[in-house]
Formats: structure tokens, C-alpha cells, sequence
């Protein structure tokens, strides 16, 4: 490794939906428990448009840099951090520090500790090169594995993976998978094809359908154009509706239309935040149907080594297209004009 400047390129929110700054920042030292990342690579997504525009009701900090899909290499070490290599590739999460000993962490809820700090959100991200993660969250890259592909991995891969095993669904189960053509949804079709799931995908326009089927979708609804509950229910077993579903997507009417279409007895699991929704069900026919509603933050630390070796077997590859740091403001506004089909991942080499 090169030796470590004292500065460095960062972008940086000064204000909620300020203009995004490229700004030259210390680089930080790392604590006795700390590792300092050399990062390459940091992937672009929604909820860093949302930590952008202060929208969701979070304790963001700004002045603030933004961020938490990072891959990178080990530049330095704390004092009291053993394991980790000058040189290592690792990667950091949107969890970038827990406790460790609460009941939340020591259940695997690593994102409820209540002294959780999280990247890009309470404390500096990966919109820079270089960043400081907790040595127990910095996550091992195994080899072989492209760092740009892998960055998405750690926040939207870790977090769809996590939200199939909340869903209950078992192999030959039928999913629902809402925004499949997505940053998130691209993956989560992945890993349910691979839990060996059948995939039922929901999104809108030829560019979306065509990434889904590549990716080995099954059945692909249009929500612009297809009858959602019709179609849905015709392309389950007896047509009696899918016994899971996971909401990638950021629309109200997405999760209320799954009603719908869930199996009696079957399980719904949230985890796009769409700003200011609401989620209404009827009482009775929740009750009735027996229907599990739950929500799906982001995976532990044994759920990301879990989709890690999704990717390093190669039965999960992230499409991405990778453009400089200083194209963030493009991304964003592709972002909120739904027009990305996979992920954006930023060259934090151009800025």
C-alpha cells in the first residue's frame, strides 16, 4: 500500500438537498477498534438519495458525506485490532458499528443496537477515499470477487437476502418480488432464484423486463399495462395467490395491492421506505387469512458472509454500470425518474 495522504476527495451534503460538493477532507485515524478503508469503489443507493434530501424521519448529520456500499483495501489498523492485513480487500456496510453486547446484538439485529452508528447517515461514508468501519462490521471480501461489482452486495444484496429468509419462503414457494428490475430488485431475483425459489416480478418497461428475464425471472407483470392481481394470482399454484412477497419498491400502492394477491396464510415483508407511507390492512381479512406483515431492515454480520458466498460461487452477479464520482447528481436524478435498471456504481479514483 501507498502511504496515507493527509487529505483526501470527498462529496459532501453541507445541507438537506443542498448542492453536492466535492470538498478536500481530512483523512480520518482510526480508533484502537477501528480499520481505515482505502476505497475504490462505493455503489449509489436509493436511501443515500433519501439521506440527501433529509425525507425519511432519521437523525441524519449534516455537514455530511454520503454512502455505505464501499470496497476498498485495509490501509491501516487500530491498536487493538487483530485479523485484518494492510492490503485485505474489504468491504463497508450501511452497519458500521454496533455495540456488540445489547440484546439486539447479540440476537443478530446488528441495525437496532441503539449504539449503532451507520455510514452515510451518523457517520462519514463512502462518498470518499478513504473511510473508518468498526473492525467487527468491516466485511471480508473473499477472493476473486470484482470489488466494483461487489460494492451493491453490501447494502442492497445483504438486505434482499435478508428479506427472503424473513419471508418463510421454502424452496419451490413462489415469490413476489415488487421492483424487480431495480437496483435491489436485480438482486433479490437473483438470490431467490438461487434459494430455488420461483420468481414472479413486478416493474414496468421493456428495459426492466428484459433485465429480469436475463437474470431467470419467471413470470414478469407490468404494472403500467398488466391486470397486477389477475396476473399474479393466474401464475401461482390452484390460484390461490403467493405465499410471499417482498416490497423492494418505494410505492404505497405496491404494498397495498399485495393484499390482494397473498395466499391466505402467506407472508409480506417490507423493506423499500418509500417517504411519509402508511401501510393500511383490513383487520379482519389479515385475521382471517391468517397474512404476516413484517419489516426487513438490512443482514447481520453472518447474513453478509452468507451473500458473499452467493456471489464468489457466481450464482449472483450485480449489474452495474460504473461512471466517476463526480457523475453522483446524474444518478440521483435517474433515481427519482425510476430510469435504472441495476445498479450505479461510483469510481471514487474521478472525482
Amino acid at each position: 500500500m501507498t502511504a496515507i495522504p493527509k487529505t483526501q476527495k470527498a462529496i459532501v451534503f453541507e445541507k438537506a438537498n443542498g448542492p453536492l460538493l466535492t470538498r478536500d477532507v481530512p483523512v480520518p485515524v482510526p480508533e484502537p477498534d477501528e480499520v481505515l478503508v482505502k476505497l475504490l469503489y462505493s455503489g449509489a443507493c436509493h436511501s443515500d438519495l433519501h439521506a440527501w434530501k433529509a425525507d425519511w424521519p432519521f437523525p441524519f448529520q449534516y455537514p455530511l458525506i454520503g454512502g455505505h456500499e464501499g470496497t476498498g483495501h485495509v490501509a491501516a489498523v487500530g491498536s487493538n485490532v487483530k485479523g485484518f492485513k494492510i492490503g485485505e480487500a474489504v468491504g463497508v456496510k450501511w452497519v458500521n458499528g454496533t455495540c456488540l453486547d445489547c440484546n439486539f446484538c447479540l440476537q443478530g439485529a446488528d441495525g437496532n443496537c441503539p449504539g449503532a452508528r451507520y455510514s452515510g447517515f451518523t457517520h462519514p461514508g463512502t462518498f470518499q477515499q478513504y473511510c473508518t468501519v468498526k473492525a467487527a462490521h468491516a466485511a471480508r471480501i473473499p477472493d476473486g470477487i470484482d470489488l466494483a461489482e461487489v460494492a451493491p452486495i453490501l447494502c442492497a444484496g445483504i438486505t434482499v437476502y435478508k428479506a427472503l429468509k424473513r419471508s418463510d419462503a421454502i424452496a419451490g414457494d413462489t415469490v413476489v418480488i415488487t421492483g424487480a428490475g431495480g437496483g435491489l430488485g436485480s438482486l433479490a431475483v437473483q438470490y431467490a432464484k438461487a434459494l430455488g425459489l420461483v420468481v414472479i416480478g413486478i416493474d414496468s418497461g421493456d428495459a426492466k423486463r428484459e433485465l429480469f428475464e436475463k437474470l431467470g425471472g419467471d413470470v414478469f407483470v407490468d404494472f403500467k399495462t398488466d391486470d397486477i392481481v389477475k396476473k399474479v394470482i393466474a401464475n401461482t399454484p390452484n390460484n390461490e395467490g403467493a405465499p410471499a412477497v417482498v416490497h423492494v419498491a418505494v410505492a404505497e400502492k405496491a404494498i397495498e395491492t399485495s393484499l390482494d394477491y397473498v395466499r391466505a396464510t402467506g407472508t409480506i415483508v417490507l423493506v423499500g421506505l418509500p417517504a411519509d407511507a402508511v401501510t393500511h390492512s383490513p383487520v379482519f381479512g389479515q385475521v382471517l387469512r391468517a397474512v404476516t406483515i413484517r419489516g426487513s431492515l438490512v443482514g447481520n454480520r453472518l447474513d453478509t458472509v452468507e451473500a458473499l458466498e452467493f456471489v464468489r460461487r457466481g450464482l449472483v452477479r450485480c449489474p452495474i454500470k460504473i461512471v466517476p464520482a463526480s457523475e453522483l447528481t446524474n444518478v440521483y436524478t435517474l433515481m427519482e425518474e425510476g430510469k435504472i435498471a441495476g445498479r450505479y456504481v461510483l469510481d471514487l479514483t474521478k472525482f
